[in-house]
């Protein structure tokens, strides 16, 4: 009722400011939409305000591709820092260096106007919604106009302080659930292809699988994130038994391992701004207030950089990567249809598996971070590598991008922390000695010497 009493209180602010914005509008110009976002920042009235941003979102809505690549261009070019102004403030500064108010006059002019820009823009009804799309466009573009990184920079420092931890909801899906989310969820599933009503209500409904997933109040009736999660007795090695038809259900009550086996990220607008941290967290204290005979929290996750690393590695013929692997391994890989004959599996088993323990234990980015982005996910968070797992996934996708590989990392709560920060401060991933052993067993390349 409170939602529904303020979205009908700025619809009314907005429809009164309409009856203004009208006069202050040039009509003529060959710039209207840059128009509109000059007039919403010099602007200071509520009701016009609110009425000008409605109207900037909705001209943006009509734009093409090469239009919408041209606004962001000049959000860049005339919406970007006053030079000048900054100049003049931090000469200011320097002359009065403990003056609180020329510190905060330096603060302010620094910031981009684009920044402004995008708060008066999320006044109108719906701009949060409109706005995360608008940067979901933004992202598309950055590849071919690296420039526009900082406008991009602008909507990312906004977003991770509107959608910070404080501001979202955690509730568990299940057949209850509107219809409306129930279609989104088979709509957004990222890792894991739900392939229809029953495969969802499998899913969600019965006493062993739960779905729990991320709101936002400005983004009603959408997900952010959510989170499938298995009951079983132990650690699963591969995805099919989590998936089939044919399997016995779980009591909840026997269930001594809860296993994540696919995270969705539902925004792409929001891409950067972290949820699934808190998301997979805050599941775990509710499975153990609900089911304390929990005891071990793992995931079951792809590895979808590896089969892309692998085929640069054996590309380069420096690379001692190339030498783990004989000419028999290659073969069999090149031929793409190895999967399936048991010969050809144990031998690229014992070629594999530790090519993709090296990889996730001991590959690094320029960064100097893990290279695969899933790794470097739970990593991050503070979960341990525990275990590689030979064709754990025989899906398509699951061969195209790992050979068949999947990953479990484990969630210890007596070690999140200290795996956390070990990894933030030293780059080093958390592993189990199996893992350690494996990755070992692969050489490293060897450092180059500086000529003397």
């Amino acid at each position: 009722m409170n939602t529904s009493f303020f979205g009908e209180l700025l619809t009314s602010i907005t429809e009164q400011g309409r009856a203004l914005l009208e006069a202050r509008l040039n009509r003529s110009s060959d710039e209207p939409l840059l128009d509109l976002c000059e007039a919403l920042l010099s602007g200071r009235g509520e009701a016009s305000g609110v009425a000008i941003a409605e109207e900037v979102l909705c001209e943006y809505r009509r734009l093409g591709k090469g239009d919408r690549l041209a606004f962001f261009k000049a959000l860049r070019e005339r919406f970007g820092v006053d030079a000048k102004a900054v100049e003049t403030a931090i000469a200011r500064l320097q002359d009065k260096p403990k003056d609180s108010a020329a510190l905060r006059h330096l603060h302010q002019v620094s910031e981009p106007k684009r920044q402004e820009l995008i708060r008066r823009l999320n006044l109108a009804p719906g701009g949060t919604r409109a706005l995360v799309d608008i940067r979901s466009d933004l992202l598309d573009l950055l590849k071919d106009n690296p420039e526009l990184r900082e406008v991009d920079q602008d909507f990312e420092h906004l977003f991770s302080s509107w959608f910070n931890r404080g501001f979202l909801v955690m509730r568990r899906i299940d057949w209850s659930t509107p219809a409306a989310i129930l279609e989104k969820i088979i709509k957004y599933e990222a890792v894991h292809e739900i392939t229809g009503w029953d495969d969802l209500r499998r899913r969600i409904s019965l006493e062993d699988r739960r779905l729990y997933a991320f709101f936002h109040p400005a983004l009603v009736d959408d997900l952010l994130i959510f989170v499938e999660v298995a009951l079983t007795r132990e650690i699963p090695s591969a995805i099919a038994p989590i998936l089939t038809e044919e399997r016995s259900e779980l009591a909840a009550s026997e269930a001594t391992t809860a296993v994540f086996y696919s995270i969705s990220n539902c925004q792409k607008g929001l891409r950067g701004i972290s949820f699934g941290n808190f998301l997979i967290k805050q599941v775990v204290e509710e499975l153990r207030r609900e089911l304390p005979a929990l005891k071990t929290f793992v995931t079951l996750s792809p590895v979808p950089g590896f089969a892309r690393w692998l085929k640069k590695e054996l590309s380069d013929v420096k690379s001692p990567i190339a030498a783990h692997l004989d000419e028999v391994d290659r073969g069999l890989l090149a031929s793409d249809d190895w999967a399936g004959n048991p010969d050809a599996e144990r031998q690229l088993e014992h070629a594999l598996v530790p090519l993709c323990a090296h990889y996730l234990a001991r590959g690094k980015d320029g960064k100097g971070r893990t290279l695969d982005p899933v790794a470097r996910f739970h990593i991050g968070n503070g979960a341990r590598l525990e275990r590689v797992n030979w064709l754990g996934d025989r899906s398509r996708n699951g061969l195209s991008q790992a050979h068949g590989l999947m990953v479990n990392y484990l969630y210890d709560l007596r070690y999140i922390e200290k795996n956390h920060e070990s990894y933030a401060a030293t780059g080093e991933v958390a592993a189990s000695s199996a893992v350690l052993k494996l990755a070992r067993s692969v050489p490293e390349p060897k450092p180059v010497l500086a000529a003397s």
